[in-house]
């Protein structure tokens, strides 16, 4: 599948369960036009069915991935993972010019990545402090789906000091 990563994380956001244009727009933050495009050419690859239900309330579309989809899709996922262990074994080795590289030719499919939870994002942070560059030089914020935006870990100063809250029924 030579798609762009977003054909991919659209294909994600249906098999996850999004059958609706809105719900798939939410899920993976991409605007309505391009959206429309990137379902019009899954479509024509058979890799969605798109079925116009009726309802009290009028016709709804339904978009659901087919088995064709759903293979390309698995596939695809299994290349984004062998990409992240190379990137893995790459900083592992300490080589932070050869790291730079790995993320220069893997840019575009960072954002893919993020989405499917294939990286290990705090493997991904130490690798950034590595390198002395920001995550936001290979992936603007927009690109982040909303479940993978990175927070400080919970560490706001609450009131909670970290302990296990026991209740032993007395």
């Amino acid at each position: 599948m030579e798609e762009e990563p977003k054909d991919v994380i659209v294909l994600g956001a249906i098999k996850r369960g999004n059958k609706k244009f809105e719900k798939i727009q939410k899920a993976t933050m991409i605007e309505p036009e391009e959206l429309n495009s990137i379902l019009e050419k899954l479509e024509d690859r058979g890799l969605i069915d798109v079925n116009e239900k009726k309802s009290f309330f009028g016709k709804k579309i339904e978009i659901t991935v087919t088995d064709k989809g759903s293979t390309e899709l698995d596939n695809r996922i299994y290349e984004l993972q062998e990409k992240w262990n190379q990137i893995a074994a790459v900083y592992k080795s300490g080589d932070k010019d050869k790291l730079k590289q790995e993320f220069d030719n893997n840019k575009s499919f960072l954002p893919t990545m993020m989405f499917f939870g294939i990286m290990d994002m705090m493997m991904f942070s130490m690798m950034f402090s590595m390198m002395g560059m920001a995550m936001s030089d290979y992936v603007p914020a927009e690109s982040m789906p909303p479940d993978t935006a990175m927070d400080d870990g919970g560490m706001d100063g609450g009131m909670d000091d970290g302990g296990f809250d026991i209740d032993i029924g007395f």
